[in-house]
């Protein structure tokens, strides 16, 4: 799994759309050609505006786009302390790596949508937020998940 580091990465799955929410989180992706395993080039297929090369430009590795990339994206609006948007972004990561293999070819982005009541969780790393956060990731890439095997299933005749 590939990370996102750059605004313009950020940007572009972003803009892929949302495949899936939960009362905290979104995801967001933008779909990329898969790896070729046998040193051919994947076909960039009939779109060949700038526009869709651009963002498969911006997540080549080895000359080749695709593969998984991940992002997260967890605002200070929604996490004031540094300590506890730094654990969601580790919780984050560690639950997709769980699902990488399941995951389809394309830039994705976990982004905090909104703060997790602070009366409830009063420290900033307790484990009850860690626990609270772990068990939202995981439903909102299942229901992702869920909703790419139904597109791939549903996209025949």
């Amino acid at each position: 799994m590939h990370r996102l580091k750059t605004r313009p990465q950020f940007q572009a799955a972003m803009a892929g759309g949302t495949v899936s929410r939960t009362a905290h989180f979104a995801l967001h992706r933008l779909g990329l050609p898969p790896v070729a395993t046998d040193g051919v080039p994947p076909a960039t297929g009939p779109d060949s505006s700038p526009q869709a090369q651009g963002s498969q430009a911006l997540f080549l590795v080895g000359g080749q786009a695709g593969g998984v990339w991940l992002g997260a994206m967890v605002p200070k609006r929604w996490a004031r302390r540094a300590v506890t948007r730094n654990t969601i972004k580790r919780q984050i990561y560690a639950v997709a790596s769980g699902f990488e293999a399941r995951m389809p070819s394309g830039a994705h982005v976990v982004r905090l949508r909104m703060g997790f009541d602070r009366k409830q969780f009063v420290s900033a790393t307790s484990e009850a937020l860690k626990q609270a956060v772990r068990a939202e990731l995981e439903q909102l890439f299942a229901a992702a998940e869920r909703r790419s095997r139904v597109a791939a299933t549903g996209a025949g005749p």
